[in-house]
């Protein structure tokens, strides 16, 4: 990964997502492989999602089969925490049993054993290396791309926007990758107070750059998908 340039974070939306929500208990496993990639403290860096058991019921209950994502929700004295967990569908387990690394509860509960919320995933996201920012590079707002790039075979992805490191955002309606000013009248880059009330932003342009062609402190630094279903979306 470049010296030079932070990770691409990619925000992952699942449209399905939603509805049922299931009281579990969360229980340290001494067995499920733990990285510092993983760990909620370090979410903008996370290169991949930590490993959750569950039971097959469970698994149907919140039809977790296209994409297998889930998020617990700890409740840590006045607020809350989700963390998205890959699913592994495991024998042995009660119906509203969850396993999890050892080293990631007792990172976000303080204990090797919680109670959590457990529903599908509606977003999360993931930090990707530079040589795949690179092949994403030259897409579009409105492009789909197979999610085997980026560690979800079988799934395809549609992009829905950006935002650089200032919090610039890629505009549907501007060609190309650079940025420049345009008269908005509304989202993304300008929110009116009035109705027909249009100014001036600078946004950028509704193309994935190379990312070896952008500077530190302006490059890319989120891109936002969304789960293509398809028409049985």
């Amino acid at each position: 990964m470049s010296e030079e340039r932070p990770p691409l974070r990619i925000v992952i939306s699942d449209p399905k997502a939603g509805g049922k929500v299931v009281k579990v208990k969360v229980k340290g496993a001494e067995d499920i492989e733990f990285k510092e990639t993983m760990t909620k403290t370090r979410e903008k860096e996370r290169t991949e999602l930590p490993v959750a058991r569950i039971s097959k019921k469970l698994y149907e209950e919140l039809r977790l089969g296209e994409v297998g994502v889930l998020t617990l929700r700890f409740k840590q004295e006045d607020k809350r925490v989700n963390v998205p967990f890959k699913v592994e569908v495991a024998d042995g387990l009660e119906d509203n049993e969850v396993q999890v690394s050892m080293e990631l509860l007792g990172e976000v509960a303080g204990d090797l054993e919680a109670e959590a919320e457990a529903f599908r995933a509606k977003a999360w996201q993931i930090a990707v290396p530079e040589e795949i920012a690179i092949r994403l590079s030259g897409l579009e707002i409105g492009d789909t791309f197979d999610g085997t790039i980026i560690g979800y075979p079988g799934i395809r992805f549609k992009i829905r926007g950006g935002s650089d490191a200032t919090g610039i955002p890629m505009h549907p309606g501007v060609p190309g990758a650079g940025k420049r000013r345009a008269l908005l009248s509304g989202p993304p880059g300008y929110r009116p107070r009035r109705k027909g009330e249009r100014r001036r932003k600078t946004v950028r342009g509704r193309m994935v750059p190379d990312p070896r062609g952008e500077r530190r402190k302006t490059a890319l630094a989120q891109l936002n998908v969304v789960i293509d279903y398809g028409e049985s979306q």
